[in-house]
């Protein structure tokens, strides 16, 4: 008789140390919060196609985020390559987070056989310059921002390759 009471009381102890060990095996914590990480690539320079200016008095070029372009003034747009393309940036930051966008509203370009034209920046396709938006989906998922531009060209500017380069900011909130 010991020895079943003493079986018994063994079985009780061994069902009593798993069940403990099951009940601390789930225990509970706070989520882990998302990555708050901003990852800005630029993956397309602006480029505003082949132009051709006719006269002296000059006149600009805009390539809108969209990708469509316009002239003013003395300006003919040529229908060849190089087409006109707005700047891509890659935006990977997550869901739910804003996101404030700065920069400077003009810079310089320097043309391959000597000049200058200034590039006016902006608008992009999520707002002006200072405005802020929310990214997409998870963190995994990419949000794109497209920026648009003004080429101002001289009456007497030369003919040739510019190029230049500008700097964004990106805030996150």
């Amino acid at each position: 008789m010991k020895a079943l009471h003493g079986n018994i009381r063994s079985q009780r102890l061994l069902l009593t140390v798993a069940f403990l060990f099951i009940c601390i095996s789930f225990s509970f914590s706070q989520p882990t919060l998302p990555q708050r990480s901003l990852t800005v690539t630029a993956t397309q320079p602006i480029h505003f196609g082949t132009f051709c200016l006719t006269g002296g008095a000059g006149g600009s070029v805009t390539v809108g985020y969209d990708g469509s372009r316009t002239a003013i003034g003395n300006i003919v747009l040529l229908p060849i390559s190089p087409i006109a393309q707005p700047a891509i940036f890659e935006i990977k930051l997550c869901e739910g987070r804003n996101v404030t966008i700065t920069f400077s509203a003009t810079t310089i370009l320097t043309g391959s056989d000597g000049g200058s034209l200034t590039l006016e920046i902006g608008p992009t396709e999520k707002g002006l310059n200072g405005g802020t938006f929310a990214t997409n989906n998870d963190c995994n998922f990419v949000t794109t921002l497209r920026v648009g531009g003004t080429l101002q060209i001289p009456g007497n500017s030369i003919p040739g390759t510019y190029t230049g380069s500008f700097d964004m900011t990106f805030n996150q909130e």
